[in-house]
């Protein structure tokens, strides 16, 4: 099967797949990754279909609606693209790229970091996921996730905790605003490529400054 072909039966595989799901992470989150990942491909030498696929991919089964079981995903994505007859190489990739894309792998000390996978693919998808979970799509995102779980918005009295563990990271159930702090603000200096870096720094400073507003009016400043 063609490339174009492949990327297409995925796309009407993953909007199938994720009819119904929750808002931040629903179809129109996987179709501006994709979108964001084309975009940044275009100023590095990585092989397309794989982005692409890794893109389309990355969300088909979030382990945090699954219990946190983290298998489930690359198993559907890997089925799936076997039925369609991918090359093994193509589907080891993408599934590499599900398994290691997420922020929360960064916080597992247990691995070396050497030792975990990488490819440039991986970093142009990684880039694209993170800069959809910054700005204002990003802030829009995360209070949408925090009302799902009913989450308060802010506590002043619970503080963000800055040294969690890929488990105590999974199993929070912190206020939204402590989320800023522990992840959505640490994801520009951790951007791969020098287009995911140009791109994060305006949502970047958008936050902020969303942050300073939120405190003034929490506070009755204005």
């Amino acid at each position: 099967m063609k490339d174009e072909n492949v990327i297409q039966e995925t796309i009407a595989f993953v909007k199938k797949t994720l009819d119904g799901a929750e808002g931040g992470h629903d179809w129109f989150h996987i179709e501006r990754v994709y979108k964001n990942s084309l975009l940044i491909a275009k100023e590095e030498k990585v092989d397309m279909l794989i982005v692409s696929l890794g893109a389309l991919l990355h969300d088909i089964a979030d382990a945090k609606f699954y219990n946190g079981d983290e298998s489930i995903g690359p198993k559907i994505a890997s089925d799936f693209l076997h039925s369609k007859e991918v090359i093994p190489e193509v589907i080891h990739h993408v599934v590499a790229i599900i398994e290691n894309i997420s922020f929360k792998s960064s916080l597992d000390k247990g691995t070396p970091k050497k030792e975990r996978f990488n490819s440039l693919e991986l970093q142009v998808v990684q880039d694209a996921d993170r800069l959809d979970a910054i700005g204002a799509i990003g802030i829009a995102r995360t209070f949408n996730y925090g009302g799902f779980k009913n989450r308060p918005l802010y506590n002043p009295d619970i503080l963000p905790n800055l040294e969690m563990t890929k488990e105590e990271y999974k199993k929070s159930t912190a206020p939204t605003i402590n989320h800023f702090y522990e992840k959505l603000l640490l994801l520009k200096d951790k951007m791969n490529t020098n287009s995911g870096k140009k791109l994060a720094e305006k949502r970047h400073l958008f936050m902020v400054n969303y942050l300073n507003q939120f405190y003034s009016e929490w506070n009755g400043q204005s």
